[in-house]
């Protein structure tokens, strides 16, 4: 669960986890100060650091000599009805051509793509000051 919180100036908002915290800001344009992670940049977050996490632990159950990975996402939502991510990846070590597959097959896998390719439904809760 995530919790926002408005803070002065902007549309600066903090969001916390109940382990640790960070800011989002809208840019410059959209009248933010461009403190923190615009909204969809966290989004591109979620994605890349969920498909470099599922890389880490693939390697690692299955001895893979993986050293580093480098995940990159952009969410391009110039088409109408959809949102595209494209996504980059960097393995580094000495793997094998094998290897390389099994890793990319569950990056391709990973929790947060599998959600994100799902339908949504949004169901708003009464809030306590309602």
């Amino acid at each position: 669960m995530i919790t926002t919180t408005s803070e002065a100036g902007g549309y600066r908002t903090r969001f916390d986890n109940g382990h640790g915290s960070a800011i989002a800001d809208t840019p410059h344009d959209k009248d933010g100060g461009r403190d923190g992670f615009g909204p969809h940049e966290l989004i591109e977050a979620a994605l890349a650091t969920c498909m470099n996490m599922t890389a880490r632990m693939v390697a690692e159950a299955r001895g893979i000599a993986l050293e580093a990975v480098t995940v990159t996402v952009t969410l391009d939502r110039s088409r109408p009805d959809e949102a595209v991510y494209d996504y980059e990846v960097e393995l580094a070590g000495t793997l094998t051509d094998a290897e390389r597959r099994v890793l990319r097959a569950a990056i391709a896998r990973c929790p947060v793509r599998k959600t994100l390719a799902r339908q949504s439904v949004f169901r708003e809760k009464p809030a306590s000051d309602d």
